[in-house]
């Protein structure tokens, strides 16, 4: 077996950051001491959990270790397929501990636009959307510059520049933040130390091979083979056959697995005779390809050609899909035009219907081409493997036409599916849609993607872009929201109602993202004139909508009004706008939203008597319709209201109902101004010591970009900006020494931690206290994880396959929200029923 080098150095020039700023850091440590940290992050989204079996590696993790120990920066490097994720997860697991402020992951594999590169590891790192755009490294830095901390970027090859910035400013701006990257190239950056990892050592077929589990090829394959094949084991009539199999794989991981698993219709002998016939046919294909391709692509194409003709035109055209994607989705992009008769637009035989391309799905799922997840609301949604998902669309490409016809189907049925979102937001669904589009991400950027870099469909990526705006302004994603509306704009020049649209929505996120006031206003004021402009040519069914987003455009004018303290002028403008009929096609959230800004505006000119009223109607409409995010912000007013009223009490219980209804949506700037308001109201009450632990969570927050800005009243709400003076009042009130110690004790606080503590709620258990979400299969290998069986022993005590039994240990953590089986014996015991069990 040959032994990954100790630390490996490209020979050409290493690449040397610019210098940045200096940033203050504490002081360094020994290299993985658990050093206390002096705030703890948000709680970050657990690593995956591994669903199968660890095979070997070993000397890498031993190797990986020691080199995270000496290196702030190690890269795993090795060609596609090779298992460079997979041991970046396991090194990370073993690694977390010392981290006092965990492991973060960020995959990039599905991001393109390098410009994305930051969105996503801001998004793990805890600091919600948007970044500042100013200086947006900057503000990571200082988000994670006392930290201690590993994190691990997945994926880089694509993104090299952008990921190489991003981990220069970390190494030159921190000194307790490690990075862990996986990637096909070197960063080649001058503090980089590499891992190379290599394919599994395979033995000699005709060597000894009396004992199987010293060869780590063989071992993954027979686990992975008995997975599908119960009773499968390694013995003297099919080892050297086998060695022969992961000899011609070059010990690949990936090729290894994809192999075993065609022992669901195919002896070890008969994939041996294909694959020959596959290694011949690349060989062929000519000398530029290296050969750890060959034999990939040969088992990539093995397996494609044991796929029913329409199982291979599923997978092909679903290729243009990135992340995860439900059947729904699948049937759209895959199904063929109703018009389309015979064959496929690709020459693909027929899907005419959805439950074609269902059973299609069925069959690649059972083939293990498409992975199967299940989402927390409880629907299936499916994955393509990375190297799978490119194998189909070169297949689709070499059809005219096919990706195009493909990719414009998904954008399409993308544009259907917001707009009915759209149509339904005001209502009882709005958890679940906020829930699904941020399942959907990778889907509505590549839909964007496609639509702004492909002639003839600018528009269209306008029109997306635009409807997804309460997706971009209520749920926590202001700043991609402005990328993606800005480069439309600027490839959609014309008049037309989708560029109007665009205008006001790209003004309504620069006020939530605190962002250019006169900018917001001078783009809501564009998209104004230009929707009358457009008025006159009704008979057009594009610019029917005209007066409507007139009406929307008014409304980010009145928020401008607010946010320059003129409430005078904002109550006169909102008053004009109810006065009038409302415009077909007006939004009932931004109708609904007009009163609320009307109540804010009426409270910071006195007359909360009238502000009441308006609140307590708009939410007697939000309780009629069950909606949730426009009732947050009536609540928030009505507190606002009832505080200028100096009535506390009620105005701390709407308050925090306020901030209830905010979180569950993930609406990130809403649950900023509800802490910034319930501090007041805090005050006022008299619990000063906890109106300064919210103070300094508050502040902490802030300052690392958790949210943007300072407190304003325009950001969304007409609340006035919280003074100053309240810091210098509650250190007078304290005295000094209490109130630092209340102070820093708030800035340890993450989001969730000051929620709860502004909520004053217990933290929550490590176990749940409901009521038992376990099937009765389930609570029985519940139980025989907790006498300590492993995946196999359980299975072979229930008679079930090894497969069977794994899924049930998958589905008893994610129903659990545990992430390791000690947890799952905890929790069983806690229960009580092992005493149970007969």
């Amino acid at each position: 077996m040959s032994a990954a080098p100790d630390e490996t150095r490209a020979p050409s020039t290493p690449r040397t950051p610019a210098p940045t700023p200096p940033v203050r850091a504490s002081a360094p440590g020994p290299a993985l001491a658990a050093v206390p940290a002096p705030v703890s992050l948000p709680v970050p989204t657990p690593l995956p959990v591994e669903s199968t079996s660890f095979v070997d590696r070993h000397h890498e993790l031993a190797e990986g270790r020691r080199l995270l120990t000496r290196s702030r920066l190690v890269t795993l490097t090795g060609p596609g397929g090779v298992g460079k994720t997979r041991l970046a997860l396991r090194l990370a697991a073993r690694a977390e501990r010392a981290f006092p402020d965990g492991v973060r992951l960020v995959h990039l594999s599905d991001l393109h636009d390098p410009a994305l590169v930051l969105t996503a590891a801001a998004e793990a790192l805890g600091l919600p959307d948007p970044l500042p755009a100013r200086a947006p490294l900057d503000a990571i830095v200082r988000h994670v510059r006392d930290r201690r901390l590993l994190l691990v970027l997945d994926n880089c090859e694509h993104l090299l520049a952008a990921c190489a910035d991003l981990v220069a400013a970390l190494l030159r701006g921190t000194t307790g933040v490690r990075i862990l990257a996986t990637s096909r190239h070197r960063l080649a950056l001058t503090e980089e130390h590499l891992l190379e990892v290599r394919p599994l050592p395979v033995p000699d077929p005709d060597g000894d091979l009396s004992d199987p589990t010293a060869h780590p090829a063989l071992a993954l394959f027979a686990d992975r083979a008995a997975a599908v094949v119960p009773g499968f084991t390694l013995s003297p009539a099919n080892r050297a056959s086998v060695a022969r199999l992961c000899n011609r794989l070059d010990g690949l991981p990936l090729a290894i697995e994809l192999a075993a698993v065609r022992l669901r219709v195919l002896g070890v002998d008969q994939l041996l005779e294909r694959l020959d016939d596959r290694y011949r046919l690349l060989a062929a294909a000519g000398p530029g390809v290296q050969p750890r391709h060959r034999t990939l692509r040969a088992a990539v194409d093995w397996s494609h050609d044991l796929c029913t003709p329409e199982e291979r035109s599923v997978w092909a055209r679903a290729s243009i899909l990135t992340g995860s994607f439900d059947l729904e989705t699948a049937e759209s992009v895959c199904a063929d035009a109703e018009t389309d008769t015979g064959t496929g637009t690709d020459g693909a035989p027929s899907l005419r219907t959805p439950y074609d391309v269902l059973e299609a799905v069925a069959g690649l799922v059972d083939k293990s081409v498409l992975t199967r997840e299940e989402h927390w609301s409880g629907t299936v949604r499916y994955r393509l493997l990375d190297g799978l998902r490119h194998y189909g669309l070169d297949l689709l490409r070499r059809t005219p036409g096919a990706e195009a016809d493909a990719r414009r189907r998904h954008r399409d049925w993308t544009q259907r599916r917001v707009a009915a979102y759209e149509r339904a937001w005001f209502g009882p669904g709005q958890r679940e849609i906020a829930a699904r589009l941020r399942a959907d991400q990778d889907n509505l950027r590549t839909a964007l993607e496609f639509s702004l870099t492909t002639p003839g469909e600018a528009l269209a990526g306008l029109r997306l872009a635009g409807s997804l705006w309460f997706h971009w302004y209520a749920c926590g994603a202001p700043g991609e929201g402005l990328h993606w509306l800005e480069r439309a704009l600027d490839a959609n020049p014309e008049p037309t109602p989708e560029r109007a649209r665009a205008l006001w929505v790209a003004a309504l996120l620069l006020t939530a993202a605190d962002e250019d006031t006169s900018r917001a206003r001078q783009l809501a004021a564009r998209s104004r004139e230009l929707t009358l402009g457009l008025t006159p040519d009704l008979r057009r069914p594009a610019a029917q909508s005209a007066p409507a987003e007139a009406a929307h455009a008014e409304y980010v004018l009145g928020l401008t009004l607010l946010s320059g303290e003129d409430p005078t002028s904002a109550v006169a403008h909102y008053d004009s706008a109810l006065a009038g009929v409302p415009a077909t096609g007006h939004l009932p959230a931004l109708a609904a939203l007009d009163q609320v800004q009307l109540a804010h505006a009426l409270v910071l000119s006195g007359q909360t008597d009238r502000a009441v009223v308006l609140c307590e109607q708009t939410l007697r409409r939000c309780e009629r319709h069950g909606e949730d995010w426009v009732r947050s912000s009536a609540l928030r007013a009505l507190a606002h209201a009832y505080g200028a009223r100096k009535q506390w009490h009620r105005a701390e219980s709407h308050a925090r109902e306020a901030l209830r209804h905010g979180l569950a949506l993930h609406d990130v700037v809403g649950v900023a101004l509800s802490l910034d308001l319930l501090i007041d109201i805090t005050t006022a009450l008299g619990a000063r010591e906890r109106a300064t632990v919210l103070l300094g969570g508050t502040d902490r927050l802030r300052a690392a970009n958790l949210w943007p800005g300072t407190p304003s009243p325009g950001r969304r709400d007409g609340e006035r900006a919280p003074s100053r003076d309240r810091e210098a009042h509650l250190r007078r009130s304290l005295g000094r020494g209490p109130f630092e110690r209340a102070y820093r004790r708030g800035g340890t606080l993450g989001l969730d931690e000051l929620v709860s503590y502004a909520l004053q709620q217990e933290p929550p258990q490590a176990v749940p206290e409901t009521p038992v979400p376990l099937t009765a299969r389930e609570t029985e290998v519940a139980l025989l994880v907790a006498e300590g069986l492993a995946n196999q022993q359980i299975a072979d005590r229930l008679v079930i396959a090894r497969r069977t039994a794994e899924g049930h240990v998958e589905r008893i953590l994610a129903k659990l929200g545990f992430h390791n089986r000690s947890q799952i014996a905890a929790w069983a015991t806690t229960q009580g029923f092992a005493a149970e069990r007969s």
